[in-house]
């Protein structure tokens, strides 16, 4: 992994961290240009767009995040978090109902 990569997706955590969600969208932009498909960087920029008010398009990377990490639990809460605030409670309840799925798997 790029370390500068690293650190744009730190910068982008800590832009978060004091609730400056565009800004840290910046910062995820750039680390995504270094590394298209870190899930973790495509989470973190689907949380910023939906704190930021961006609902729709925070569903693009949430999406994403569920393709390339489908056993992960938190992909799909986040996913779900943004149809609820859309008010999209049939999709909320599909991708909630995939993640507790994926939860009680982990836990067996």
């Amino acid at each position: 992994m790029s370390d500068a990569a690293l650190d744009h997706y730190k910068g982008g955590l800590a832009l978060y961290g004091d609730g400056k969600h565009t800004l840290a969208i910046v910062e995820y932009d750039k680390a995504l240009a270094l590394k298209p498909e870190w899930s973790d960087v495509l989470q973190a920029k689907g949380m910023a767009q939906m704190h930021s008010g961006k609902l729709e398009q925070a569903l693009a990377p949430l999406k994403r995040v569920t393709e390339l990490a489908p056993e992960d639990p938190l992909a799909f809460t986040s996913l779900s978090m943004a149809y609820v605030r859309l008010e999209n409670i049939d999709e909320a309840e599909k991708a909630q109902a995939q993640a507790r799925l994926l939860s009680w798997k982990q836990e067996l």
